[in-house]
């Protein structure tokens, strides 16, 4: 083995095992007073299938039984990497269930029916009789993953009891720095690399391209690490004799992290002909014909590298960690398009940016095509965090089928998919090498552990680690675990629940909860989706389309359709009489009627629309009657109310003062599928579009106080909102803004400098629109008996201007000009064109009937948009909200800075669902589950003001993948360039 190789590896494998980095006390002779501990070792779980690594070594336990005289208990295991009979030899002995053991250890979470709880026999140890066992494991319940509540709760009584366990969990362990001193980072390394590149040999074989990797060895096929060593540098000399495939070119490998996962690559890096180069060299490096092919090009690619302030700032690491919303990554430029091989070894939370988003891979296999062949084709992801850093990783991979395959539904069709190995138990392929590092590792802990036992003062400093490790004892959480108790009893609820609901199928008088829902259109499929993954609620869904109402539940064993006219208040009355919580999904004016009558029966009701004078006239009736009418629970409102809240209640905490808040919202086609009139189609109601661009607005913009007419809302919009670096877009004032500042708590209007809320669209669609409306084709309020679809836009003009036009495409366009400017008719008559609404038209292709009786034009005019404007298969449509807050200091100084806050949510719509139904549906099904499950106290009409309300829809959102991401920078906000250009509309209108 290279010496540049050792002195990156663990340092067990620089010394003989038995030379320890802790002194061993010399053989005792046990006295009559002196009880012995007893540890187990466990056996791992017979479904874990790879996993054969052991905690403790069979040397370890010869050190165990001979020098510090401990009893060692083993479970059979034919699989383990330590044949059994190493550990009675060792002194061990053999047992089923290791019941005598006071310390259980294994390596990953014990199987439930394998968890021994109750208290150890130990006469003679303190305080005696009998004691609470120690479980150690990697047990993944910290974070408070659903899958292993229950075995979390095994841990846990109603009160303190010292007779239960005491859970340890590794992955706590730290040292003094702070970093985690047990685990198997360096070796995840190891096998990553390996894995990483023979999934990449078998992607450059589907190219036609036989690569030296096809001979890498997969770390399971050897017994230990300095083997698998001697084969890749094989490998590596093949390379200098060989070279690697010129169709390639050069072989570029990129890695990320700095921890032990990345010190494992680097380690067996080192045994191919590896040449570091720089971020910046890359692009001179692939388009060099001349760069030496005899070489591995290694990037290794630090956060100064591709990490940049969203304020233009150079990146500093402490800055980073104290405010990581302020940076964004351009790895998918400067780095991803360029690599043969991408080598993931950098961890994700929540608050920080991510590496790539889905966005930002599309960017980067753009590019990567430009670049050259094969690049960026293939990752390694070694963190393995699933729709983490890499928002694109949907899962991750086995070892026994390591790489897979995977086109995000987002990316456009003549992108390519990638090759991805995402394996998350990569040490378990290096069974040996892990158990001995690991071993030499745990056991100053595990001394420490047995001397406490013993009632001894042991090691001050490993004793306090493991109290911070520690998850539960006595039968409570400990410390900042605490929080972990919501899920458990999250998981305890699900339990009753599914409890209830068999006993009541088995004829007790228990019934599931029972959701009514009205209305069964686009958004529609996302909420009952949501709602029947509770299997202790049903939902009935009710509609006049029976074809619309059985394909939304005909899947789900909890859900049931029902025919229901909404004219019929009879029906409609028994319905919310037989359930729980009621959703309407129904256009806004059913809404105070279906209010009526869920006071009527005292039933609380859930929708998505604004707060109607009718509604809100019903607040006081509700009250009185212990009924909760919530609505604006959908996106725009819904969403953006419950984000800015949450961000507003995080700046009052930290003692800012408000002085501006801009908030705007769209739902869009995706940019590659926008290229229609309007730059818009159809995932809602059209007519909701188009009476939306009617109202009027008020609002307060750098500090004056602005009215917008619906008459003149079309023309006076903003023509750039600068919320992102890759789309173009315009704004609408969207209503009544003001009283946002007391819903909000912003504070007094007169103290604030701009109160906004606005609609987003591409540019050109006010103007369109405008001509539309100027046509008459948003005319509610007239009536026209339509021949044919052709007619539509000249029978429209005509009722606007008291004229008759010609039935021709010229008298049309002339007539058109007398209403609009000749720039704006020509445009509009090239729109009309394409949906087939003028005169003369030869491609006109509605197939739809004309209407047997009069109707308004824009009733007429949404049915056309709805057929041409739609979806097609394959399409999605996107969403775009964002909020900008600035503000200062509560009490400002001199050298007080003004912040400016933002909080953005972008989402593509998906094969399942477009991004408009989800950000709708999900919010009224998260909310009117906490409804249904007493989670929200307000009785009358109300929005979703109530915290926690709006937090378990964030936390519902944030687990679905819509989570808002919030940013920080300095300097003024965007309500200049939003005053500077309405004032510019203004002047051209």
């Amino acid at each position: 083995m290279a010496i540049a190789s050792l002195r990156r590896s663990p340092q067990y494998l620089l010394r003989p095992l038995a030379k320890r980095a802790y002194s061993l006390p010399a053989r005792r002779t046990p006295s009559p007073e002196h009880a012995k501990v007893t540890v187990g070792i466990r056996r791992e779980d017979p479904s874990r299938i790879w996993e054969r690594r052991c905690p403790v070594t069979p040397d370890e336990v010869a050190q165990l039984v001979q020098h510090l005289d401990v009893n060692v208990l083993i479970q059979d295991c034919d699989r383990r990497v330590f044949p059994v009979d190493q550990f009675i030899k060792a002194g061990a002995k053999l047992h089923p269930t290791l019941e005598p053991a006071h310390i259980v250890v294994g390596i990953k979470e014990t199987p439930l029916n394998e968890l021994v709880t109750s208290p150890v026999s130990a006469p003679g140890l303190p305080p005696g009789p009998s004691v609470p066992r120690t479980h150690l494991m990697f047990s993944h319940t910290t974070k408070g993953q659903p899958y292993n509540m229950e075995l979390l709760s095994r841990f846990l009584g109603s009160h303190e009891n010292p007779s239960l366990p005491r859970l340890i969990d590794y992955e706590l362990l730290v040292g003094e720095d702070g970093k985690r001193t047990v685990g198997f980072g360096w070796f995840a390394g190891v096998a990553g690399v390996l894995e990483s590149l023979s999934a990449l040999a078998h992607a450059h074989l589907e190219l036609g391209v036989a690569s030296p990797f096809l001979y890498t060895p997969r770390p399971h096929t050897h017994p230990s690490i300095p083997s698998l060593r001697s084969a890749l540098r094989s490998i590596g000399q093949n390379i200098v004799d060989n070279g690697t495939p010129k169709a390639l070119g050069p072989f570029v490998i990129g890695l990320t992290g700095s921890g032990n996962v990345t010190q494992g690559c680097l380690s067996i890096l080192e045994e191919l002909p590896i040449v570091n180069v720089a971020v910046k060299d890359l692009a001179g490096l692939v388009s060099n014909p001349d760069t030496d092919l005899h070489k591995i090009y290694l990037v290794h690619a630090l956060p100064k590298d591709y990490l940049t302030r969203s304020d233009g700032g150079q990146y500093s690491r402490d800055d980073y960690y104290k405010n990581p919303a302020m940076y964004h990554s351009d790895f998918d430029t400067k780095v991803a398009p360029y690599l043969t091989l991408f080598l993931n070894g950098v961890g994700w939370l929540p608050s920080f940016p991510r590496l790539m988003t889905n966005e930002q891979l599309a960017t980067a296999l753009t590019r990567a095509a430009e670049v050259g062949r094969a690049r960026f084709g293939t990752i390694g992801d070694i963190s393995c965090d699933v729709e983490g850093g890499l928002e694109f990783l949907p899962r991750a991979s086995t070892l026994s089928d390591p790489f897979f395959k995977h086109r995000p539904s987002s990316l456009p069709s003549h992108l390519p998919s990638v090759t991805i190995m995402s394996v998350d138990i990569l040490p378990s392929s290096l069974p040996l090498d892990a158990s001995q590092h690991f071993c030499g590792v745990l056991m100053p802990y595990l001394r420490a552990l047995i001397d406490e036992y013993r009632g001894r003062p042991g090691s001050g400093e490993h004793l306090e680690a493991l109290n911070v490790a520690t998850v539960a004892r006595n039968g409570e959480l400990q410390g900042k675990h605490r929080g972990l108790a919501a899920p458990v009893e999250r998981w305890q609820a699900n339990q009753t629940a599914e409890i209830a609901s068999k006993a009541g199928v088995a004829g007790t008088s228990l019934r599931k909860k029972r959701v009514l829902m009205l209305g069964s259109g686009m958004v529609a499929g996302p909420t009952v989706q949501e709602i029947c993954k509770r299997s202790d609620v049903e939902i009935i869904v009710a509609g006049n389309v029976r074809s619309e109402t059985e394909d939304l539940t005909r899947k789900y064993s909890n859900a049931k359709a029902a025919y229901l006219d909404v004219q019929d208040v009879a029906e409609m009355a028994r319905l919310i009489q037989d359930a729980d919580v009621v959703i309407s999904l129904l256009p806004v004016p059913f809404h105070p009627a279906v209010a009526e009558l869920c006071i009527q029966h005292r039933k609380h009701l859930v929708t998505a629309s604004y707060i109607s004078p009718a509604m809100r006239a019903l607040h006081e009736r509700a009250q009185s009657a212990d009924v909760l009418l919530l609505n604006e629970i959908g996106l725009d409102p819904g969403i953006d109310h419950c984000s800015a809240l949450s961000l507003l209640a995080q700046l009052q905490k930290d003692k800012k003062r408000v002085i501006s808040f801009t908030s705007f919202c769209g739902g869009l086609p995706a940019p590659d599928c926008a290229d229609v009139p309007l730059g818009y189609k159809f995932s809602w109601s059209p007519r909701g579009v188009l009476n939306a661009a009617l109202n009027g607005a008020r609002f307060k913009l750098d500090g004056k106080n602005m009215e917008i007419s619906g008459e003149n809302l079309l023309q006076e919009y903003f023509p750039d909102i600068p919320i992102s670096h890759v789309l173009k877009l315009e704004g609408l004032a969207n209503r009544d803004s003001l009283p946002y500042a007391e819903t909000y708590g912003l504070g007094k209007l007169e103290n604030l400098q701009t109160v906004l809320r606005g609609t987003l669209r591409y540019p050109g669609f006010a103007d369109l629109m405008h001509a539309f409306k100027v046509i008459g084709l948003l005319n509610p309020e007239t009536s026209i008996q339509l021949r044919d679809w052709r007619d539509l836009a000249r029978m429209s003009l005509e009722k606007m201007i008291g004229e008759q036009i010609g039935n021709d495409r010229r008298s049309f366009l002339s007539a058109l000009s007398t209403v609009t400017t000749v720039e704006r008719a020509e445009s509009a008559l090239n729109a009309l064109d394409w949906l087939g609404l003028t005169p003369e038209n030869v491609t006109s292709n509605i197939p739809l009937a004309t209407p047997l009786k009069p109707q308004a034009p824009i009733e007429l005019f949404t049915s056309v948009l709805a057929h041409k404007l739609r979806y097609n298969p394959g399409e999605r449509d996107m969403v775009v909200l964002s909020h900008e807050i600035v503000a200062q200091p509560s009490l400002p100084s001199l050298d007080s800075v003004t912040e400016v806050h933002t909080s953005r949510l972008v989402a593509y719509g998906n094969s399942e669902a477009s991004a408009m139904a989800r950000c709708v549906g999900l919010p009224v099904a998260f909310a009117a589950l906490e409804v249904l499950f007493g989670g929200v106290q307000m009785r009358g009409v109300h929005g979703p003001t109530d915290k926690d309300l709006y937090g378990a829809v964030l936390d519902g959102l944030q687990e679905a993948g819509l989570e808002m991401k919030e940013s920080v920078s300095k300097g003024p906000g965007m309500e200049k360039v939003l005053a500077e250009g309405l004032r510019a509309r203004r002047v051209a209108a």
